[in-house]
């Protein structure tokens, strides 16, 4: 089979795949051994980060994709987007007219994998568990409009909750809100390691070198009773230190995908290769980058600085030079392919300037050069980053107005420092819970959001995110969603830069790639299946 690109458009948010032939014998992932999985996601456990793969603390991508192939959440997503369905539980529905009472009714036959009953008591267990432990990660945020949990019999979950949130259904279809064994899970402390006891579509056994996972196995869950059907009975997820290392193991044949993160260069070449037996999938993404703030930090405390940085830096230039046809440019928080989005950082800014971003500092009385450390991850989101600060260092150098240095720190020293608020500037990527406004701003600008930031603004805590979870109709709700953006832009406690593709490259005989990523770029392992190439 030739080597080509595969590109699947969004259609409201819907992914409409379009289907390569690779050979039509599909025996379910069960010959040929189990499908191999590569990622430069790393899984460490250290003081910092004690416990990765607890619920009630783990809040990144790579830790997330491994929590949803084993813990069965109440709801899920649907293969394609669109609005939550029922997974562990069989059918879930607001019960009054204000969005503040959830009620869940529990399938039945429901059991862990260690083939224990699952009740409702286990899952008010697991949600209460985690607003107890209220980890610094900030993941329990996602539930904070949880107000009491109240069991009726075996089967039914009933939330009450302290506000409206038309957006709980797709919380609960979060890790975060992922039913555990009760007595795996100490309910006032995390669980330490690399164990996960649920009631997923898989079990996992992780090999661990030293404090890292040097591999996850995935086995199919016999136990499991949900709406999804796995199509392979094992799936192996092999870390790798960088892409280019996942990209040899992969021309090798020693692993039949590869995923998070490629580089640009492997993007580009296997775009343009006319034969060889991989296939490059591209899909919508709504992934994206900003830079953080400190805003109690002294060098940025003053908003004319931060202010001074969105009329200076050239988003253009940045994704072209770095990212190509990865990336492009973004002037909001929330995604351009997301209900609610406006272009408020271009609105209010226009082109970049250092004309008029001198004019911002010499108003305010900014001293220049402003000297700044922007600080960023050396090894969780691929090898492009140094490259990215690099060239945001010289944008802003370039206009008199900035001295800047940059420091890249591992993930999970550079995580820990930025919740200790150790750094003033810093970069960060965000892969969205779900497919929503509120996702790309709560977690950023609520009460106890994961980044730990001291930027308060009281008209979007108390009020405007309050009314855009009244509306479960998205669309009425824009008009909330629009004004918290044109706040971020006049504020900038962050400050968006650009919006990626997602990419997956995998083995001709590998099938179901064009649903193995969704486009909050969670892992879907159950989609793939190694059928016969072409």
């Amino acid at each position: 089979m030739n080597r080509k690109t595969l590109v699947l458009p969004a259609v409201i948010g819907l992914l409409a795949p379009v289907l390569a032939a690779c050979g039509g014998s599909d025996d379910g992932g069960r010959k040929g051994g189990a499908i191999t999985v590569g990622t430069t996601d790393s899984y460490t456990a250290s003081k910092e980060a004690p416990a990765p793969l607890d619920p009630a603390y783990a809040y990144d991508a790579g830790s997330w994709n491994l929590l949803r192939q084993t813990l069965q959440t109440l709801m899920s997503m649907p293969r394609g987007g669109g609005e939550p369905v029922p997974e562990a539980a069989k059918e879930c529905a607001f019960t009054d007219s204000g969005n503040e009472r959830y009620e869940c009714t529990l399938r039945d036959g429901l059991k862990f994998a260690s083939g224990d009953a699952i009740t409702a008591t286990d899952v008010k267990y697991s949600i209460d568990r985690v607003l107890g432990i209220k980890a610094p990660t900030g993941v329990s945020g996602l539930l904070s409009s949880v107000d009491t949990i109240e069991t009726q019999g075996y089967k039914k979950v009933i939330f009450h909750l302290r506000t409206p949130d038309a957006t709980f259904p797709y919380k609960l279809a979060t890790p975060v809100a992922g039913i555990v064994h009760p007595e795996e899970y100490p309910r006032d402390k995390l669980r330490t390691g690399f164990k996960i006891d649920g009631s997923g579509p898989y079990t996992l056994r992780a090999e661990v070198k030293g404090d890292t996972i040097a591999k996850a196995v995935f086995t199919r869950n016999d136990h499991y009773q949900g709406q999804l059907t796995p199509k392979n009975d094992s799936i192996e997820l092999r870390p790798f230190a960088d892409a280019d290392a996942m990209g040899a193991a992969l021309d090798k044949g020693d692993i039949d995908l590869m995923t998070r993160t490629m580089t640009p260069a492997q993007i580009t070449k296997l775009s343009g290769a006319t034969t060889g037996d991989v296939m490059l999938t591209a899909t919508p993404g709504l992934e994206i980058r900003y830079l953080g703030f400190n805003t109690e930090a002294p060098v940025v405390r003053d908003k004319a600085v931060r202010q001074a940085m969105a009329q200076i830096i050239d988003r253009g230039q940045l994704t072209s030079t770095v990212y190509g046809e990865m990336a492009e440019p973004l002037f909001s928080l929330v995604p351009a392919n997301i209900t609610g989005h406006s272009n408020a950082f271009f609105n209010k800014y226009g082109a970049p300037s250092a004309d008029k971003a001198r004019q911002i500092l010499s108003k305010a009385g900014v001293t220049t050069p402003v000297r700044l450390t922007l600080n960023y991850t050396t090894d969780h989101y691929g090898s492009g980053t140094q490259k990215e600060f690099e060239v945001l260092k010289t944008q802003l150098d370039r206009s008199g107005l900035f001295k800047v240095e940059i420091k890249g720190t591992k993930w999970t020293d550079f995580r820990a420092d930025g919740l200790d608020g150790k750094y003033a500037v810093y970069g960060l990527g965000w892969f969205p819970d779900f497919p929503d406004a509120d996702n790309f701003l709560a977690p950023f600008l609520d009460e106890g959001n994961f980044l730990a930031l001291p930027y308060v603004n009281s008209a979007i805590r108390d009020d405007l995110i309050p009314q855009s979870r009244r509306q479960a109709d998205r669309l009425v709700a824009s008009d909330s969603i629009e004004e918290i953006q044109n706040i971020v832009a006049d504020d900038v406690p962050v400050l968006p830069l650009w919006q990626g593709k997602q990419y997956v490259a995998a083995r001709d005989d590998i099938q179901g790639v064009e649903w193995a990523l969704d486009s909050s770029s969670n892992l879907q392992l159950w989609e793939l299946s190694r059928g016969v190439s072409g």
